[in-house]
């Protein structure tokens, strides 16, 4: 330890020497001072100071360096740098304190402290200090990242057979030519040489492979770390790709599946899998994989979503039986018949090509079970015969025979009394003309029941209600004089009143004929789910019934091009062209919009078409008439029918024609509602009933439909039991179980126009379109005896219930929302007054003056 003390006396002494000018005597005192004491930094520090003004340097260069390793250890940053700048001054510093030098200067200076270690590097590099100069590469990219320093790392790490090292640097030069746009397969492939082993290195060479199109290369890279056991998603994810485009389907489908199942927004990729297994002819494996995706979708409450997927991708590829079958079965569990129809077809003529008859023969049978007036069936049939068991022929033969006998039927009918057949059907058309707010039609038919059959209401319980439903009292004139003997002048003058009586009795006939085919074709267009299998089906049945050359229906807003067309075309007629009949269809509909029904005879002459007169020509047109098809004030489209030769129009037949027109635009509405319930995804799957989230929304746009109609809306709420002394009872399941069970019959027998919601747990609320109260206090008995069999959970006894009915006050100056507003206000209080009453109890709720003022 030295003397401290004696330490001071001795630099004092030097000091005074310095004073004296003895600069070398001073200096040997420093020297000697140091060796005692090689802690004093500041004798350091003036013994170098004396040493460079003596020109002794190299001793000077000793003690700086010195000085500048002890200022470094110390943290004394700034004093060091001061140091190191005179080091190097005057001579050239080693290569450890040129590192030093700029590991201080990293934070404050970043471009000298590059310049500091390169210049290290190349002292090192001239030594051959290879391990030393990794470590300075090191802190040279830290600071300056550059593709170039990279690359004299990984060059470096490679001579030190440092693998793993020289494999990250290397793979950091590639992803800096990737960026760059320049080839970085040659530097992927140098990283994957240095450390096969590295999952990273081997996915990023594995993609550089697969986008140079060396897809077994790239597979072999990446099979072997799958194999080795816990692969990223992102390696097993371009190992499936590489397997896919290396056309190994069955290998990379056990892989997507599994990628899919961690992440279903991978859905397309199996679809993708499908798609490639039906373009290689791998049918069979192709429809069992996407029956295990139809089950995972459906779990997931995705089916609706998945159909027109599967939709998409059969159309995107080659037909496949196997997938089509497939697709067949997704669209009848979903009731989408006409594209169930039409995917029948496409199979019956992939049979037929391939020569399976007998398959061809069931997809035929099927189609024409849907719609019998397909297009071609008779082709189809004629394609099938000696190639299928001929009884099985005949089976399928006898659909369309029914189809073309239709209208051979009513020549027997006439020759037929007025019997209990005659009273059916004008009680189903009255029937249906009053549920659908047809009154004024209803009463004409009622009266022809009326003359027909007078009295029939004392008799018939069904036809009293009916006479209730439309608001009509029969009345008859009074009894019935004795008949006298007539004399012979007045059994002459009788004979011709007789001879009258025969064409009045066959004009009756002929109108129940009539409207037997409204209520027809009107039953098949109330069946159909959407606008275009409405439209088909009316021009099929419309030109088969009338035998016209051509029928077409259309859907379109004046101003605008038609949205839809549909054609029928009588024998032998080719089809037209869609721009001709679209041409055909605005001009048609704009003179119908302006004068109404029109009746042309001779079209090609006529001045309103002189703008189609060639399309006129061209669809082999001589006389047409045309009806308007209007939903209120609002014009929807246009039905036409055409005749190749002169045709005059009986009143009617355009009465009939009027009154179908006016159904097909009811069934049009229906299928937008039902389309609009089915893309809301509102249902219960266990109850059929509609979810009560969606209840106002479609309570508004019914009640918007029925404004524009003038036609009336009602509500109904029925309760069922008590729900708490319910559910304490029998507990919440079985009640649950009972209200399906409810829900189910509802949903299966209210009419297509009407829509019934899970209301609350055992309340279900029925929106009762084109219904007024009358007519809703009938559907309330219907519903009664509906469920009359249906028990509570564990009892014998009957499921009490109470009704609550409001019609809404429909006046076109009301805002819609207001009207609902009102209406479910009045519905709940009318639900309310009958659980007071008790149970079994129906009140009627009407609105009274305040509350139509409020609506």
């Amino acid at each position: 330890m030295p003397d401290r003390a004696e330490i001071a006396k001795r630099v004092d002494h030097a000091e005074k020497l310095l004073q004296k000018g003895k600069t070398g005597d001073a200096l040997e005192q420093y020297l000697q001072i140091l060796r005692e004491d090689p802690e004093n930094d500041n004798v350091r520090q003036m013994a170098s100071d004396l040493c460079l003004s003596v020109n002794r340097t190299k001793e000077a260069v000793v003690l700086l360096g010195q000085l500048f390793e002890r200022q470094v250890g110390a943290g004394e940053a700034t004093r060091a740098s001061l140091t190191y700048k005179k080091l190097a001054r005057y001579g050239n510093p080693t290569w450890q304190q040129k590192i030093r030098f700029g590991q201080i200067l990293e934070n404050s200076n970043k471009r000298l402290a590059i310049g500091t270690y390169e210049n290290a590097l190349e002292e090192l590099t001239r030594q051959e200090l290879k391990q030393e100069s990794v470590e300075v590469l090191n802190r040279i990219v830290a600071i300056e990242p550059a593709q170039q320093n990279f690359l004299r790392l990984g060059e470096l790490c490679s001579q030190l057979g440092d693998g793993k090292a020289a494999a990250a640097a290397f793979l950091r030069v590639a992803e800096f030519a990737e960026t760059a746009g320049a080839n970085a397969a040659p530097w992927f492939e140098r990283a994957y040489s240095e450390d096969s082993r590295d999952p990273q290195i081997a996915l990023a060479y594995g993609k550089s492979l697969l986008a140079q199109g060396e897809i077994g290369a790239a597979i072999f890279i990446f099979e072997t770390h799958v194999q080795a056991g816990n692969p990223s998603l992102e390696l097993r994810d371009h190992y499936a790709k590489a397997l896919l485009a290396a056309n190994r389907l069955i290998d990379a489908e056990a892989l997507v599946w599994q990628l899919f199942e961690q992440n279903p927004t991978r859905i397309h990729q199996v679809v993708t899998l499908i798609g490639a297994m039906v373009d290689a002819e791998l049918d069979a494996e192709a429809a069992t994989l996407a029956r295990k995706l139809e089950q995972f979708q459906r779990r997931h409450g995705e089916r609706r979503s998945f159909v027109t997927l599967m939709q998409d991708l059969v159309a995107a590829h080659r037909p496949s039986p196997d997938l089509l079958e497939f697709l067949s079965e997704l669209f009848n569990s979903s009731n989408r018949e006409n594209d169930y129809c039409q995917t029948l077809l496409k199979l019956f003529d992939l049979y037929c090509s391939t020569g399976n008859f007998q398959k061809a023969g069931e997809c035929l049978d099927r189609a024409a079970e849907i719609d019998p007036y397909e297009r071609g069936h008779q082709k189809r049939l004629e394609m099938l015969r000696g190639k299928i068991d001929d009884n099985r022929f005949q089976v399928i033969a006898s659909r369309f025979t029914q189809v073309n006998n239709s209208q051979a039927a009513p020549m027997r009918a006439e020759e037929s009394t007025l019997g209990a057949g005659a009273l059916q059907d004008l009680m189903l058309q009255a029937e249906i003309l009053v549920q659908y707010g047809m009154r004024s039609k209803a009463i004409e038919r009622l009266q022809r029941i009326q003359e027909l059959f007078p009295h029939e209401e004392d008799r018939n319980e069904d036809l009293q209600r009916l006479y209730l439903a439309a608001g009509m009292t029969p009345r008859y004139a009074g009894s019935a004089p004795v008949v006298q003997p007539a004399s012979p002048a007045k059994s002459a003058s009788a004979a011709p009143v007789s001879s009258s009586k025969v064409p009045a009795q066959t004009q009756s006939e002929a109108d129940i004929s009539s409207l037997t085919r409204v209520a027809e074709i009107t039953r098949k267009l109330y069946h159909q789910s959407n606008a275009n299998a409405v439209l088909s089906t009316a021009v099929n049945e419309i030109g088969t019934q009338w035998d016209v050359t051509r029928c077409i229906a259309a859907m379109r807003k004046p101003g605008l091009p038609p949205t839809t067309v549909q054609e029928f075309r009588g024998e032998g007629m080719a089809a037209g062209n869609s721009a001709a009949l679209a041409a055909l269809v605005s001009a048609v509909q704009d003179l119908a919009v302006s004068r109404g029904i029109v009746t042309i005879a001779d079209a090609a002459a006529s001045q309103e078409l002189q703008g189609v007169r060639e399309i006129i020509s061209g669809l082999s047109i001589t006389s047409l008439l045309a009806l308007p098809l209007s939903d209120g004030t609002e014009q929807v489209g246009v039905l036409i029918l055409a005749q190749g030769q002169p045709r005059g129009w009986h009143s009617s037949d355009i009465v009939v024609l009027r009154a179908i027109s006016e159904q097909m635009v009811i069934a049009l509405n229906n299928a937008g509602l039902r389309r609009l319930v089915k893309n809301l995804s509102v249902t219960d799957e266990k109850s059929g009933l509609l979810k009560r989230a969606s209840y106002i929304d479609l309570l508004l746009a019914e009640t918007r439909r029925s404004v524009q109609q003038s036609g009336p809306v009602s509500i109904l709420l029925m309760q069922f039991g008590k729900r708490a002394a319910m559910v304490k009872e029998v507990g919440e399941e079985a009640v649950e179980a009972m209200m399906e069970q409810i829900g189910q019959l509802f949903a299966t027998n209210i009419r297509s126009n009407d829509l019934a919601f899970r209301y609350e747990l055992t309340t279900i609320a029925i929106i009762l379109g084109d219904t007024a109260e009358k007519e809703a206090l009938m559907a309330v008995e219907k519903l009664r005896n509906l469920i009359a069999g249906v028990r509570l959970p564990g009892r014998e006894q009957h499921v009490p219930f109470v009704a609550g009915l409001a019609e809404a006050v429909m006046r076109q100056q009301y805002d819609p929302v207001d009207i609902v507003t009102e209406v479910i206000n009045r519905a709940e209080q009318a639900l309310a007054d009958a659980i007071a009453e008790g149970p079994g109890k129906v009140v009627c709720r009407a609105a009274t003056a305040a509350t139509a003022a409020v609506a």
